[in-house]
């Protein structure tokens, strides 16, 4: 039953990534525009760009380790031959 629950913690694939990145750019943009309310000017602007950046930042984190834990999975399934000099 926890590894049932465990799962639902884990990305395994690009929707889902996708997803996750799409609810991380709304809080972004979100905090951003309450940055832009408490430091009007060009700090509010600059907090605003910082927000959004992290998320650009994160995305292609998690876009990335994807790709490495299916390239992972595909080495473990397919182990090389050994070869005899």
């Amino acid at each position: 039953m926890l590894l049932k629950i465990k799962r639902l913690f884990v990305i395994k694939t690009r929707w889902e990534a996708y997803l996750i990145i799409y609810a991380l750019a709304l809080g972004a943009t979100e905090r951003g525009a309450n940055y832009l309310t408490q430091f009007p000017g060009y700090f509010g602007w600059f907090m605003f760009l910082c927000c959004t950046g992290a998320v650009f930042l994160a995305g292609a984190k998690i876009l990335d380790c994807l790709k490495l834990e299916a390239g992972l999975d595909r080495a473990v399934d397919e182990p090389e031959p050994v070869t005899v000099k």
